[in-house]
């Protein structure tokens, strides 16, 4: 996308998304309160210095959830400035996108606290217990589930988007960004449903002498990646097209 085009997307999607509506504001509160739930000293304040070490050791597990948590914040106050909607899908769909972001964040925290005392050995601090090898599984099934339900509530803000495409008048542009982030939200759901299906069958058929291949439902994330820098790429190549159309 040339700076002319960037400057015409940019332009009529502010025109669009100029004013701060209610339920935008409700949607940032409610990410903000998320974000407190994932508070470092968990339910109680340090009374040591040992308290406070031991805290601070959950800075890890508390800044890769709090990035995730803001990953589906931006996305829906992208969304909100691209396309200044304000009907009543949209207004169901941000508060269905609340009402997970809220549950999301119990497997969120627990999943990245197992993460990170993993890879320290048991230096950082998971901050809570498993009984044995299938909570692990167990624990990717939950992630996968409310993983997926966000990222299936982003995708239909954007399908609902494309099909008001004609009432919004988006340019060519924009229609291009808008499939674009139709593909990439379906394929982030798939991810995750391969993740939850992975992991609920290991939950049946695994046993304790299962050891990497339990973290495999989690290594499937790291596809994401790699589904961002592809769409990325096909974004360019379609903006590019038009250009020369």
């Amino acid at each position: 996308m040339g700076p002319s085009a960037e400057s015409s997307f940019a332009a009529a999607s502010a025109e669009r998304g100029d004013k701060t509506t209610r339920l935008e504001a409700f949607v940032d509160a409610a990410f903000a309160f998320a974000v407190t739930l994932l508070v470092i000293a968990g339910d109680h304040l340090p009374r040591s210095v040992d308290d406070l070490i031991l805290a601070l050791k959950s800075v890890p597990t508390f800044a890769a959830s709090f990035m995730l948590i803001l990953t589906f914040w931006t996305a829906h106050t992208q969304w909100s400035r691209c396309y200044g909607l304000d009907d009543a899908p949209t207004r169901r769909l941000s508060l269905l996108l609340v009402f997970l972001v809220l549950i999301f964040v119990y497997p969120l925290r627990m999943v990245f606290g197992s993460l990170f005392a993993l890879l320290s050995s048991g230096w950082l601090p998971a901050n809570f217990g498993l009984r044995d090898w299938r909570d692990i599984p167990a624990l990717f099934v939950t992630y996968g589930l409310a993983y997926g339900a966000l990222c299936a509530v982003v995708w239909r803000l954007y399908l609902h988007a494309w099909r008001c495409r004609d009432e919004l008048a988006l340019t060519s542009q924009e229609r291009i960004a808008t499939r674009v982030s139709v593909l990439r939200w379906a394929l982030l759901c798939l991810v995750a449903a391969v993740s939850v299906a992975i992991a609920w069958a290991l939950l049946k058929f695994a046993d304790e002498s299962w050891r990497w291949q339990l973290g495999l439902p989690g290594y499937l994330y790291f596809g994401n990646l790699v589904i961002a820098v592809s769409l990325r790429r096909y974004e360019r190549r379609l903006h590019a097209s038009q250009a020369s159309a």
